[in-house]
């Protein structure tokens, strides 16, 4: 269920949903308890842990970087901190891997690792990731954690469309999450951060034949609004703090004027205007 090359186009239509903070409330929880404490531990950040977790929550929650990759935000993490003139560690190499790298995962840093002998911060992040996969995966699952309307808006949409979760979790917890709500039954893949960048998934399940008006990104951060302008598809935004709202119009409204033809132009525009202002 997570191989794009096994992935068999049925429908004309093509939908790719975002998971963490999107369709699961599960972002706020995973950061504030697993991202963050995380790292502070295994990188021995205790003596700043305080402006470490604020910065570390901004940069991953509450600015227009939501979303982004958990090696991207470590590295934004300590540039910030670092020129508020706190003294990080060095990471000089995952800062070089993070910008080059086309897959930002563990199994690509693990390959990374064995290259280069000078690799202390390489093996730190890697570490802080495997522990926070684990820690991730002993949260209480809880059906409560699916926003309202998402499993109605998912009903409804996998009637006309092949639907795929693209996300930048980890495909483990992904797999585990959407099986345990009962969510899995309405895609047909999950792409977690193992499968590369989501504009590059959206891209590969593009080539299965799909027109580019006939494809939708539903997500929460400019992440995934920048995933849909690269594959030139639509995107519908789910906005932080009113998240079951937007799930609401999508299966109100969104979803059928998707499906008619005519959610393109302005009626997409005013409601990335709005979602782009929530994240400013």
């Amino acid at each position: 269920m997570n191989k794009i090359k096994n992935f068999k186009k049925e429908a004309n239509y093509l939908v790719c949903i975002d998971s963490d903070g999107s369709a699961i409330d599960t972002m706020t929880e995973k950061h504030l308890k697993c991202f963050g404490p995380v790292l502070v531990e295994v990188w021995g950040l205790n003596e700043i842990k305080k402006e470490f977790l604020n910065k570390w929550n901004k940069i991953n929650l509450y600015s227009s970087t939501r979303g982004i990759n958990r090696f991207r935000g470590l590295v934004e993490s300590f540039k910030v901190l670092k020129a508020e003139g706190i003294e990080m560690p060095e990471i000089k190499n995952l800062e070089n891997w993070v910008k080059n790298s086309e897959e930002l995962s563990n199994p690509a840093l693990e390959k990374e690792i064995e290259k280069r002998e000078d690799n202390t911060d390489l093996k730190l992040a890697l570490k802080w990731s495997q522990e926070l996969n684990k820690a991730i995966s002993i949260l209480q699952k809880d059906i409560s954690k699916v926003f309202m309307g998402v499993k109605a808006s998912l009903e409804k949409m996998y009637k006309k469309a092949d639907l795929a979760v693209v996300s930048s979790a980890n495909n483990e917890a992904l797999l585990d999450e959407w099986h345990s709500y009962e969510l899995d039954n309405y895609v047909k893949i999950i792409l977690g951060q193992e499968a590369g960048a989501k504009a590059e998934n959206i891209k590969e399940l593009m080539d299965k034949g799909y027109d580019k008006d006939k494809v939708l990104m539903i997500g929460d951060a400019l992440g995934d609004l920048r995933a849909a302008e690269e594959n030139n598809v639509l995107f519908y935004p789910i906005l932080a703090g009113k998240e079951e709202k937007s799930w609401q119009l999508l299966f109100e409204e969104a979803s059928d004027k998707f499906f008619a033809g005519e959610y393109k132009g302005d009626y997409e525009a005013k409601l990335i205007d709005k979602f782009k202002s929530v994240l400013s």
